[in-house]
């Protein structure tokens, strides 16, 4: 039985907030919830400044590989 990958956990850095001023902070990072059909379109879904998650073009982000125990540290800090 094949078994199911881990789920990803990404972060990326806000560096265009335009016309989301209130939605988004630029240079804070935002936890990316993994969406391939939104990816397939050019968007990253993100737990914005509403504590929801919503779609942004891609290109709003710099996507960052972040070690182990720093990504378990800022999903503690989120909760």
């Amino acid at each position: 039985m094949k078994k199911k990958a881990k789920q990803e956990i990404s972060f990326a850095v806000c560096i265009n907030n335009k016309k989301y001023q209130a939605s988004l902070e630029l240079g804070k990072l935002y936890r990316i919830i993994p969406d391939e059909e939104a990816e397939s379109h050019g968007y990253l879904r993100v737990v914005d400044e509403s504590g929801e998650d919503y779609g942004y073009s891609a290109d709003r982000f710099f996507r960052l590989e972040v070690p182990r125990p720093l990504e378990r540290a800022l999903l503690r800090a989120s909760s």
